[in-house]
């Protein structure tokens, strides 16, 4: 053992985003379960907790809440997004684990304007018939179904655009091990072993 000490690396930002009903959910619980050293940023929104939703989802506040917290500085990034707001907390990066967020197209934008070194991952549904079937699935009503899938249509090609890799959940096993495979690579090149 030489004694020597490596210097830390800054935390990586790894940013999941897409359309609703791609999976995204899904997809960040699996990243976390499957590697300890990825920390989940758990996004706060002021919209109603959907049937059958998980507790930790969201934290879930009042808009007042949520704009005294916007106001002190307490947002990587937030948006209004169908009329809720949604907002990223500023990371514990003494943490000293890599930070994932699962955002919004619009959140995506602003974090890369802050934070360009971010990987930004943009995921995709293997059709819009299947994500339409997500969505119904997931207990949203038909309205917001169809606001859904229209803001699909137009943040699509933006998440391409911004995208450092663009992966299609297809299937949750295979996606999870794409992205795992990217966050490695990221970690190496970062100087991680």
């Amino acid at each position: 053992m030489s004694g020597r000490v490596t210097p830390a690396r800054s935390p990586l930002i790894i940013i999941v985003s897409g359309p609703g009903g791609v999976g995204k959910g899904t997809i960040v619980d699996a990243l976390v379960k499957r590697d300890p050293s990825l920390l989940l940023s758990r996004s706060w929104t002021t919209r109603q907790r959907r049937p059958g939703e998980r507790e930790d989802a969201y934290v879930y506040v009042t808009r007042n809440e949520f704009e005294a917290h916007r106001d002190r500085g307490g947002f990587l990034e937030w948006t209004e997004f169908l009329g809720n707001y949604y907002g990223s907390p500023v990371p514990d990066a003494a943490s000293g684990r890599d930070i994932v967020l699962e955002i919004e197209v619009d959140g995506a934008q602003q974090v890369k304007a802050v934070h360009p070194e971010a990987t930004l991952i943009f995921v995709l549904p293997p059709s819009r018939d299947e994500q339409r079937r997500r969505l119904i699935g997931r207990g949203d009503p038909d309205d917001k179904v169809q606001q859904r899938l229209r803001k699909a249509e137009e943040e699509e090609p933006i998440g391409r655009a911004l995208a450092d890799e663009v992966v299609v959940n297809d299937d949750l096993d295979q996606t999870v091990g794409e992205m795992m495979d990217i966050i490695t690579a990221r970690r190496k090149a970062a100087g991680s072993p």
